[in-house]
């Protein structure tokens, strides 16, 4: 089984870019972000914490399916109120792993759970949507810069 849970040959792609200068504040969008080991995505009000939430990333795709469950045609990604959004690659595949975007190096912490907010803003039941499609949370191993269109893949041994 580890076998086939090591077997990541697909490379995905930036897609979005958002940060929250101030908690409960509604996120700005933006081409790229600097991010370091110490204080996390620069700008962004979660700097400076335990660093397991340092980065949130969710899939493209999941906001596909959450639309259709919400009945949508569109899901605006900073109404999920994650980080980056990535197209092309299984979150969850990321389990345990450190993986690259452009230069920087993250790493897994666990999976971003939806908060009460996602009813505020999708409606009724998007906090029940977004369950399972939340995405991962990440802490920063090697610092630099982030941009849209950047690659992510599973960091080489």
């Amino acid at each position: 089984m580890n076998t086939y849970k090591n077997n990541i040959p697909q490379i995905g792609k930036v897609e979005f870019i958002s940060i929250r200068p101030k908690k409960k504040e509604d996120p700005k969008s933006c081409e790229s972000i600097n991010v370091d080991p110490s204080n996390g995505i620069e700008g962004d009000h979660y700097t400076g914490k335990s660093g397991k939430r340092q980065v949130t990333v969710i899939q493209a795709e999941h906001l596909l399916a959450i639309a259709s469950i919400l009945k949508k045609d569109y899901i605006d990604p900073l109404l999920t109120r994650r980080n980056i959004v990535v197209s092309g690659i299984n979150l969850t595949s990321l389990k345990e792993k450190q993986f690259q975007i452009g230069d920087v190096v993250l790493e897994t912490t666990g999976v971003c759970a939806p908060c009460g907010r996602m009813e505020k803003n999708f409606g009724p039941g998007g906090f029940n949507a977004m369950r399972g499609m939340g995405g991962i949370c990440a802490k920063v191993i090697s610092g630099g810069e982030i941009k849209e269109g950047d690659l992510v893949q599973v960091k080489a041994p």
